[in-house]
């Protein structure tokens, strides 16, 4: 388990200029990139830990030097966090004093020397198609929210949405009619998705014989808890889970759904520029390593069922 961030020694001087600093920083990566809330405040966390260790060492984000950088990414390799931590929180940091160099606030960037750490690449597991069907199979159709759910599933294993997107989705964005979803996702970057016929049949159900007795009042969201309204990603993924367990999935979590969307697209011979639009990754190389997992089953089964192998 990750150490929390160092506190600021008793006694010492709260730092509340770079605070300032930081909180404008924080604002402008909303308003004008228009980064995601969730976002935001995973570069909120990395930066706050920051200034609490800067704060112990008597420095100011405008004083702070490389060697201040450098002794904080040893802290939190000393706190045993896993190098795609340290990655981000280099990130962050990066980003914050780079800002601060083009705000005037700072002449130079102290952190345009630091090496991140090796990040060992671990490929994510997916579910087994037959697993994807115990799941699915899970939730009570015989109720309001067992059928919610269901469509909640169906949706999700047929779009590859992120649990943010999905819990987000306005009526305005699904047409049934056409079978597509239409998706706001990252860096507010709209996408088409595709559903099949089981999602499609599965959230109009939802839609004609649920939706109407739960929501409370007049909002748009789609997806709504058993008050009426809009269900949380916490929510959603407590369900989940509970799923999971009643189909002997353990450790399941939202996005094991989304990896086992591309995978199962691949493995039934989907190109990968497809599965990347669908995905709504900007970079190709982000969806490649739905490949190497491809790759890794095959090698899996020839080597189960090959008598030579």
């Amino acid at each position: 388990m990750n150490a929390a961030p160092r506190k600021p020694e008793e006694g010492k001087h709260r730092d509340d200029a770079s605070r300032r600093l930081l909180d404008r920083y924080l604002e402008g990566l909303a308003l004008e990139r228009g980064l995601a809330e969730n976002t935001v405040a995973a570069y909120r966390r990395d930066l706050e830990s920051l200034l609490a260790f800067l704060e112990v060492r008597k420095r100011r984000l405008t004083q702070a030097s490389p060697s201040d950088l450098s002794a904080y990414l040893r802290e939190l390799r000393r706190r045993n966090l896993a190098p795609s931590s340290v990655r981000r929180a280099l990130a962050s940091l990066r980003g914050l004093f780079g800002h601060l160099v083009e705000s005037g606030e700072r002449a130079d960037n102290p952190a345009v020397n630091l090496l991140p750490p090796k990040l060992w690449r671990t490929l994510p597991r997916v579910l087994a198609e037959r697993e994807v069907e115990a799941l699915l199979a899970a939730p009570d159709p015989g109720t309001p929210l067992g059928v919610r759910d269901r469509a909640m599933i169906e949706l999700l294993y047929a779009s590859g949405l992120r649990v943010s997107e999905l819990v987000g989705l306005q009526l305005g964005q699904l047409r049934l009619d056409l079978g597509f979803v239409l998706v706001m996702g990252k860096g507010s970057r709209e996408r088409m998705v595709p559903l099949g016929e089981s999602a499609e049949e599965w959230v109009g159900r939802y839609l004609s014989e649920v939706r109407s007795d739960l929501v409370e009042g007049r909002h748009e969201t789609i997806f709504v808890n058993r008050y009426g309204r809009a269900l949380s990603r916490q929510g959603f993924w407590k369900n989940l889970r509970a799923y999971g367990v009643a189909a002997g999935i353990h450790e399941l979590h939202p996005h094991l759904l989304r990896h086992s969307f591309a995978t199962h697209l691949l493995e039934h011979g989907a190109d990968l520029r497809s599965v990347q639009a669908m995905l709504g990754h900007a970079d190709i190389s982000t969806t490649q390593i739905y490949t190497h997992i491809h790759q890794q089953r095959l090698r899996s089964l020839y080597d189960r069922y090959h008598p030579r192998a």
